[in-house]
């Protein structure tokens, strides 16, 4: 009986709770409609820092653990910042009167991609053989459509982004062109006809997966092609939202991709690789797993679990592929052989070179923010 009573009592609390991070939300709409009308930027980072320190300052007074409350805070500033971010982009309104077709339309990133232009007030056509989740208006096959869209957004896979590309300059669509590869080598061939057949086009990379939903810290990579009114085009989608922007050349994009994606990707391939060659199974590790080990093994989860044919893309068809690849194996090899031959010395050396570049790189993030 006291048990129940005790778990009623709890219930109530937790209504509550919910009620208040409700009435927070609500707070947040009129704090965010107040910005956009005085046109204060979303975010402010002092604010953020001064709210979470006061919630562990208050948490520590009522003897409740300042670290719980400081991550409660940092999620419900991130529930504030992308109610904020919607606001600000739908009240925009820049993609009123406009129509965009996003060829691809039906595969996750350019569904985001579509939902995004609607967000914008868009008039969004997709065209993909394959049924639409999202609900727009579809075209199994682009070449029936009479491309007169302002915008035409290229999301299909990098192998078929190319012929896609010179099947448009064969067209000269009048509307700005853009594509979302993750890998601009491959796509020379294409973005070059578009360039010589006078079209506007240009060329991005969202660095963030289709399940993201604030583009605060999110990055954003444009490829200007030698048209300045696309990329301009391209970078005022997103000047509503709090995401980062760089432009950079064809050659140092995939240069960077081949670490940033390429060295990511393989290093998980190969951790979930030696693992299930080991022949112990994940749930046995797991019962005496390491804090290291549970973060390794989320990650090499999520990259198990995405899109292989993507992946393979993103290893094969990079001209820069094969210098992180290659950086990757000179680091195994040089770890091995200094265990081999039980070098504390020259293992020790390793950790610190490699901490203090860890360590220069946080530095330089703080700073950033």
């Amino acid at each position: 009986m006291i048990l129940e009573e005790l778990r009623s009592r709890l219930s109530a609390v937790d209504r509550e709770l919910i009620a208040l991070m409700a009435e927070r939300q609500r707070i947040v709409a009129e704090i965010g409609a107040h910005k956009i009308k005085e046109h204060v930027p979303t975010r402010d980072y002092d604010r953020e820092r001064a709210v979470l320190e006061a919630a562990r300052a208050y948490a520590a007074d009522l003897g409740f653990e300042a670290d719980v409350a400081e991550r409660i805070m940092r999620e419900l500033i991130r529930a504030s910042l992308k109610q904020q971010e919607r606001s600000r982009v739908a009240a925009g309104n820049s993609g009123a009167g406009k129509r965009a077709l996003v060829i691809g339309g039906a595969g996750k990133m350019g569904g985001w991609f579509a939902s995004f232009l609607a967000s914008q007030g868009y008039d969004v056509q997709i065209a993909d053989p394959s049924e639409s989740p999202f609900g727009f208006a579809r075209v199994a096959d682009w070449h029936a459509s009479d491309l007169s869209h302002e915008l035409i957004v290229v999301a299909t896979p990098i192998k078929a982004s190319n012929e896609v590309l010179l099947g448009l300059a064969a067209r000269k669509p009048r509307g700005v062109v853009l594509d979302l590869g993750s890998l601009k080598t491959p796509l020379r061939t294409g973005l070059a006809a578009l360039v010589d057949a006078g079209c506007r086009v240009t060329s991005l990379h969202p660095m963030f997966g289709p399940d993201t939903q604030l583009l605060s810290d999110r990055h954003i990579v444009f490829v200007d092609l030698g048209v300045k009114e696309a990329t301009q085009y391209a970078r005022a989608l997103f000047e509503s939202t709090m995401a980062s922007l760089y432009e950079m050349s064809i050659d140092e994009h995939d240069r960077l991709m081949a670490y940033v994606l390429g060295l990511s990707h393989a290093i998980n391939l190969a951790f979930f690789t030696a693992l299930e060659e080991s022949g112990e199974l994940v749930p046995r590790l797991m019962s005496m797993s390491s804090t290291t080990f549970d973060a390794q093994l989320d990650v090499a989860r999520r990259v198990a679990l995405d899109n292989p044919h993507l992946y393979f893309e993103i290893q094969s068809l990079n001209e820069f592929g094969g210098e992180s690849l290659r950086a990757l194996r000179h680091a195994t090899d040089r770890i091995i052989d200094l265990v081999e031959r039980k070098d504390e010395h020259g293992f020790l050396e390793l950790m610190l070179s490699g901490r203090d570049y860890v360590a220069l790189r946080s530095s330089r993030q703080k700073t950033a923010g």
